[in-house]
């Protein structure tokens, strides 16, 4: 379901802010979490849900690596979950 995958993207956003992350990824992953924040936690339509995921993975984008191989897998995984979405629009 969508809004399972949504709350899923910005949990897995959410924890890399508690792993110990490179500063630029760090601020790239701060806007992509806020991002996820906005689109999980309202009823947006599917226009407005679309330009904001494209938005995340634009960010997600500019993310070569963390420096931390926990908070890597938690952004493959807010990938995946992005590009599958972005996939159904």
């Amino acid at each position: 379901m969508t809004d399972e995958r949504l709350q899923a993207l910005y949990e897995h956003l959410a924890a890399t802010g508690e792993r110990p992350v490179e500063r630029t990824a760090s601020r790239w992953l701060g806007e992509a979490e806020a991002v996820a924040a906005d689109i999980a936690e309202g009823d947006i339509s599917a226009d407005v849900l679309a330009e904001r995921l494209a938005t995340v993975d634009h960010i997600l984008s500019q993310v070569a690596g963390t420096g931390d191989a926990v908070a890597d897998d938690h952004v493959e995984a807010a990938r995946e979950i992005v590009d599958d979405l972005l996939a159904e629009q």
